[in-house]
């Protein structure tokens, strides 16, 4: 089931008490899509940490995509204020800091700065797949995450024999964002 995306900041932590029948509903959901998760820490930076896993091969590069996606919502404060129900100032000084959690806004910032379908496979009972698209322009690639019990991001990879998981870590240069 695909539903549109409609950005959204986070509301209120859910109860963890469906947090293992989320999670066994999600890997159902890994398993029809041939999918695997590279588990990401779970540090308040995972959304971020996922997204550099995905574009960078490295989650350690998550401050770069960071301070990418909050120059993107600065830079265009006009297609992303209208979703966030407190000062926009506030906002960007929150989603500056190391830490603090992505939200749905943030994903479309994302898919917005770095030209990305961003396919984001959920726990939620009603919505398995959701994609986010970049506003202005065809995406050029496309980025694969899991989100579960909207508490936290992991990095998406074939379930494919031989791939990421097994490879060493690879230090890239980052481009200028």
């Amino acid at each position: 089931d695909l539903f549109a995306h409609t950005p959204r900041v986070n509301g209120k932590i859910p109860d963890f008490s469906n947090a293992t029948i989320d999670h066994e509903s999600l890997l159902e959901r890994l398993g029809t899509y041939g999918l695997a998760e590279y588990q990401i820490e779970g540090d308040g930076n995972c959304q971020f940490r996922a997204l550099a896993d995905q574009i960078f091969r490295n989650p350690d590069y998550h401050r770069h995509v960071r301070k990418a996606v909050v120059k993107q919502l600065k830079e265009f404060r006009k297609h992303y204020e209208g979703y966030v129900p407190l000062d926009y100032k506030v906002y960007l000084k929150k989603m500056k800091r190391s830490g603090e959690w992505g939200d749905h806004v943030t994903l479309q910032a994302a898919a917005d700065r770095f030209g990305a379908k961003i396919c984001l496979l959920t726990s939620f009972r009603d919505t398995c797949l959701i994609e986010i698209v970049p506003r202005d322009a065809a995406p050029t690639r496309e980025l694969w995450l899991s989100f579960w019990c909207e508490v936290h991001y992991n990095s998406l990879y074939a379930n494919e024999g031989e791939h990421y998981f097994a490879r060493s870590k690879i230090r890239w240069h980052l481009p200028l964002i």
